[in-house]
């Protein structure tokens, strides 16, 4: 089996290959300051409740944009997994032609996974929104180029910027509001945070339509994805664990050169 590792800001998504399926997968709260061992004893825990001894395992692939944390996963994975993960990164085989500006050092293992996903499972050109600690918009070319996108403030962020710097405003769950006009403060936010972003989304997707052509698919990833995609006809595909197969793919390529 293959364990997948996503290593996000604000969440850890993991998942079980066996063979092409995926037939387990996680999503964690990011704890920066955790040690080894405490994600070791976590990863043995999800091991066990998938009944997947850890024998099974024959290897994984990681992804991080959260660099101390890379580290500590590659301790706990050989001290309690026994395996060294192949770590996505500038000297990794992924089958992409990159047209970003400095990518080793500028862009995000995930926003480069998922593109390699949504490449094979769905064709170019595409838009991959990511609905993570910031919404990413990420292009690929009709040619397979990942060209670049753009990034804005994720949802939980801006609902935490209202709760922090405003005197009167609450925190807010994270739902659709009866309408749009809000007819108290908590709907009034709610209404803001999820139509407001759909709007973006929108806005954007439209404008990436007018640069990669008409036939431009448009792939929604991310814990909140299906949240916003409720409410908007413009993402075609709903893709949770996009990363994850990203993995799987770039993790394939990379047996076959070894």
């Amino acid at each position: 089996m293959l364990l997948t590792i996503d290593i996000g800001n604000t969440n850890i998504t993991l998942g079980l290959y066996q063979g092409e399926k995926l037939s387990s997968a996680w999503r964690l709260a990011t704890v920066h300051d955790r040690m080894p061992d405490e994600y070791g004893l976590q990863l043995l825990g999800l091991m066990q409740q998938a009944g997947c001894a850890i024998e099974q395992i024959e290897a994984s692939a990681l992804a991080s944009v959260v660099p101390p944390l890379t580290g500590t996963f590659l301790q706990a994975c050989d001290k309690y997994l026994h395996q060294k993960p192949l770590v996505v990164d500038a000297g990794v085989r992924t089958g992409l032609r990159i047209r970003y500006e400095d990518p080793k050092n500028a862009l995000g293992a995930d926003r480069v996974v998922d593109a390699v996903a949504v490449q094979h499972h769905y064709g170019v050109p595409a838009c991959v929104v990511d609905f993570g600690t910031a919404t990413t918009f990420d292009a690929i070319s009709a040619d397979g180029e990942y060209l670049g996108g753009a990034i804005a403030p994720g949802i939980i962020i801006a609902a935490d910027a209202l709760f922090q710097r405003t005197a009167k405003l609450p925190r807010v769950e994270l739902q659709r509001p009866p309408s749009v006009i809000g007819s108290n403060t908590v709907r009034a936010i709610q209404s803001g945070l999820i139509f407001g972003y759909v709007g973006l989304v929108e806005g954007m997707v439209a404008r990436f339509r007018q640069e990669l052509g008409e036939d431009m698919k448009v792939i929604g990833t991310g814990g909140l994805a299906e949240l916003i995609a409720s409410e908007t006809d413009v993402i075609q595909y709903l893709a949770p664990w996009l990363t994850l197969e990203g993995l799987r793919l770039v993790w394939e390529m990379n047996r076959v050169v070894n």
